[in-house]
């Protein structure tokens, strides 16, 4: 099909206020870049730090979305790796420099001039976007576009937090049971490890899900596993449980922050990080992540649990997203897809 000139997109011209469904020009490929016709786009905690504000330096005006599954429309000069007809997906690390000492050193996900897939790029919350073709993943044949877009962003950072663990790292917390959760809970299951699933205290729902899901304890935030963790992983934005994780994890663990924004973390008493336990971050993703992480996805059997949206619904969705209504991810579909 022709390709046409304008297209919808949900566009954020301020934080805070509700995005404008707006018709606008169809971005044009420049060099090394792919024109893609999005299929479904994951609606991600990020998107909501972003909307509201507490990622401070997106581009303006701005269209959200970094979870994105779509098929190659059209090719810019120089391309090389996909063709008109690829299906491929789209992730947060849309470029690098190159040439900074962590883009030398193999940690681009460091960089210290890089551009964000929906923050200083624009993103997939629209019928067609443009992306660098390096920076790109094909998609797995045994996914459809909306069960494939929760893994651009919610398993990706959800594996490269499970891989800050040390390879006999058996009993794992996770802390916030949603798409990156459920994702790396199938995951890590298969590779024989435990997931102890925290949610908010009394939330029985999510904890169900959890069960459904693979996980071999759930309880909530406020309690402690019926033994010593060997590691923990936060994905919920709370600064609070990051002394709640130290508690849970035996002398030698360690504790990943997963998300790319939390709120404060509270003052805790030295005891509790003592015996060398740690605390790290995970910061983006390097495409050496995703290539391994689509190499595993494509042979372990993981099922997204996806609720989706069409396009237009993008601020009720983050609505939903905000209040924790949803079991698994939720993803806004192209009408056709």
């Amino acid at each position: 099909m022709p390709v046409p000139k304008t297209m919808t997109a949900m566009v954020m011209v301020q934080p805070g206020e509700p995005l404008d469904e707006r018709e606008v020009p169809v971005p044009r490929p420049g060099p090394g870049q792919v024109l893609l016709c999005v299929d479904a786009c994951g609606v991600c905690r990020t998107d909501l730090h972003i909307f509201d504000g507490e990622l401070n330096a997106p581009k303006l005006p701005l269209i959200l979305g970094h979870e994105i599954a779509a098929r190659v429309v059209g090719v810019g000069k120089e391309c090389k790796r996909f063709k008109v007809g690829d299906r491929v997906g789209v992730p947060w690390l849309g470029r690098t420099c190159g040439s900074c000492r962590y883009c030398r050193g193999g940690r681009e996900n460091l960089c210290d001039d890089p551009g964000f897939t929906g923050y200083t790029i624009d993103g997939g919350y629209a019928h067609y976007t443009v992306a660098n073709e390096q920076y790109c993943f094909a998609l797995p044949q045994k996914y459809d576009a909306v069960s494939a877009a929760p893994l651009l962003c919610a398993g990706l950072i959800g594996f490269r937090s499970l891989r800050m663990l040390a390879a006999d790292t058996k009993d794992i917390g996770i802390y916030g049971f949603g798409a990156a959760a459920h994702i790396i809970t199938q995951i890590a299951a298969f590779q024989g490890r435990r997931i102890f699933a925290f949610t908010k205290p009394g939330d029985k729902k999510t904890q169900a899900f959890a069960v459904k899901t693979g996980a071999a304890w759930v309880g909530g935030s406020d309690e402690l596993p019926p033994s010593p963790l060997d590691a923990a992983i936060i994905f919920a934005p709370a600064g609070n449980l990051v002394p709640a994780a130290l508690r849970a994890v035996s002398k030698g663990g360690v504790v990943v922050c997963g998300g790319i924004h939390m709120s404060d973390v509270p003052s805790f008493p030295y005891g509790i990080l003592w015996g060398e336990r740690s605390v790290r971050s995970v910061a983006n993703l390097t495409r050496a992540d995703g290539e391994e992480f689509f190499s595993i996805v494509s042979k372990v059997p993981v099922k997204t649990s996806v609720t989706a949206l069409p396009l237009r619904e993008a601020n009720r969705a983050l609505e939903m997203l905000r209040k924790g209504s949803v079991e698994g991810a939720i993803v806004l579909k192209n009408q056709g897809t």
